[in-house]
């Protein structure tokens, strides 16, 4: 019983630092925007810019976020031109997600100049942030 206790409280104790750690990058990430010149950040326009259909001028065909990661944050989404597995972006089933602070940054300038089809500036990629954290 006690070991059972024990690795349990590992368990949450590990889950907690995770979750601290992930929300330090995410934050440590949208300060360096903030200082760059955002201001607030909103997860609702977040969410608007993650839908929001845009023009790709070499195909002629409409992509957003959702083209790749899916619709549902939580499950696997598939990249539509390679059709590589894109695991989850929810924090709530990987736990991987938003913990990196050079991969979020990589990803973020690679996936706007790919879906929107230019950099995204420091106040949509800590709305897409903002977005991505209540996910």
């Amino acid at each position: 019983m006690k070991k059972l206790v024990l690795m349990l409280s590992t368990v949450v104790l590990s889950l907690a630092i995770n979750m601290q750690a992930q929300a330090g990058n995410v934050e440590t990430l949208q300060s360096e925007y903030q200082a760059a010149g955002a201001g607030n950040f909103s997860a609702s326009n977040g969410e608007k810019m993650w839908v929001k259909n845009n023009l790709d001028k070499k195909s002629g065909k409409q992509r957003n976020c959702q083209t790749c990661h899916g619709k549902v944050l939580t499950q696997s989404g598939k990249h539509a031109r390679t059709g590589k597995v894109i695991e989850p972006l929810a924090r709530s089933v990987n736990s991987e997600r938003l913990t990196d602070i050079k991969f979020m940054k990589k990803w973020l300038k690679r996936n706007c100049k790919w879906t929107i089809g230019r950099e995204c500036s420091a106040q949509e990629k800590g709305d897409f942030l903002e977005y991505l954290k209540g996910q």
